[in-house]
């Protein structure tokens, strides 16, 4: 008889399986099995019906050792009538031990109950019990991830390296209008937010270090701490950090904008290169966007600090002018000028490379967007304390 929801009885009719139109489900014994037979819209709009009948039919499972789920008789069919059948399948053969069958598919249904089948086919890795192997297993593919983001790193470097070679072999394919563009973007736009956060780090070392250099009475060798920290570290190393932040970010949701869209391909496909047109001008004017950035706020910090030390800790800004200059050395604003550029090419690589690894969905180009930041960050801190290795070593 068929059934329907909750195993009410329905009348049989032609066309669509019920007098009324709504879809049912009869049971049929045969022999040592059972018929399950559909019939009726197995649609969407007959969802809380179909939900009824499928959760009844679900608990079955076990009662026959052959099951048939018969769909010749379904009139309509969509995507979520599909997944009821195909749920109901899994769950008989779940709990009946046998392989439970659909027949009477249409050709129409079949290429839809096929591709529902392949949904979450597999059950999650979640529900295995966590071994030593496991564990290890996991730890050696996070180690093989590492590896191919260095790979990574040093293709895009080397194809960089590449495109800037075939410029300056051939200057009329250099795009100054793009790197101008993009040196406005990256240089210009971000003046404004660099000169005020280095400005109040500035004024929070001084504050800081008079507060406790007041308690020996040196409240004037504020002015060697500020002027070593920042143009030495803290200046470059902060700009260094807010620009991948803000410029490194924003190249990885534009190249993975474009690779959604199918511009790369489009620029490959008209014989173009994608490093040379799109990479290229990004890297060169973030190098040359950061070392100025860098200056700027180096000098607004030191501005913000002596500030400070004038209405906080009562240093005339002649005397702090007079112990900065003894202070500091040439070679202090050097090193912050050469960690610059490698900053910049360290942010921009990683931010390319996050960027043109964007798969087709939002949800790839906002995992890799805040993977670019968090890498960028993460390599220039490293690259911070690769230099100042270096130079302690040299005397610098």
């Amino acid at each position: 008889m068929p059934l329907g929801p909750a195993g009410n009885p329905r009348g049989g009719g032609a066309g669509d399986g019920s007098v009324n139109g709504d879809p049912t489900l009869e049971r049929i014994a045969r022999g040592n099995g059972l018929a399950l037979c559909a019939a009726g819209p197995w649609i969407a709009r007959h969802a809380a019906i179909l939900e009824e009948i499928v959760t009844d039919a679900e608990k079955l499972g076990g009662s026959r050792p052959n099951i048939f789920i018969d769909v010749s008789q379904v009139s309509r069919l969509d995507t979520f009538g599909a997944w009821l059948i195909e749920r109901l399948r899994r769950s008989l053969t779940t709990r009946g031990g046998v392989e439970a069958q659909i027949a009477g598919l249409s050709a129409n249904y079949s290429s839809l109950v096929n591709e529902v089948r392949r949904v979450k086919a597999v059950p999650p890795a979640d529900s295995e019990p966590v071994t030593i192997s496991g564990m290890l297993d996991g730890v050696g593919r996070s180690v093989a991830g590492i590896g191919a983001t260095f790979v990574d790193l040093i293709d895009m470097l080397g194809a960089v390296l590449a495109a800037a070679g075939n410029v300056f072999i051939h200057p009329r394919s250099f795009r100054l209008t793009s790197t101008i563009h993009h040196l406005e973007q990256v240089c210009w736009r971000a003046v404004p937010i660099i000169v005020l956060i280095t400005f109040l780090i500035g004024c929070i070392i001084s504050q800081q270090g008079i507060f406790h250099f007041r308690q020996f009475g040196a409240d004037i060798f504020v002015v060697d701490m500020l002027g070593v920290l920042v143009l030495r570290e803290i200046g470059v190393l902060l700009v260094a950090i807010m620009v991948a932040g803000r410029s490194g970010s924003a190249y990885t949701a534009e190249l993975g904008s474009m690779k959604m869209r199918e511009e790369i391909d489009a620029l490959r496909t008209m014989g173009f290169d994608p490093i040379e047109v799109l990479i290229l001008p990004r890297m060169l004017a973030l190098v040359l966007a950061l070392p100025i950035l860098a200056f700027l706020g180096a000098m607004a910090a030191l501005y913000g600090g002596g500030l400070v030390a004038w209405l906080y800790g009562g240093v005339d800004p002649e005397a702090f002018l007079l112990r900065l200059r003894d202070a500091i050395s040439i070679n202090h604003f050097v090193v912050g000028l050469i960690k610059a550029p490698v900053m910049a090419a360290v942010i921009g690589i990683v931010a390319c490379v996050e960027g043109l690894a964007v798969q087709g969905s939002a949800e790839s180009l906002g995992q890799h967007t805040t993977s670019s930041v968090v890498k960028g960050i993460f390599f220039v801190i490293v690259m911070d304390g690769v230099f100042a290795i270096f130079f302690a070593a040299i005397g610098i």
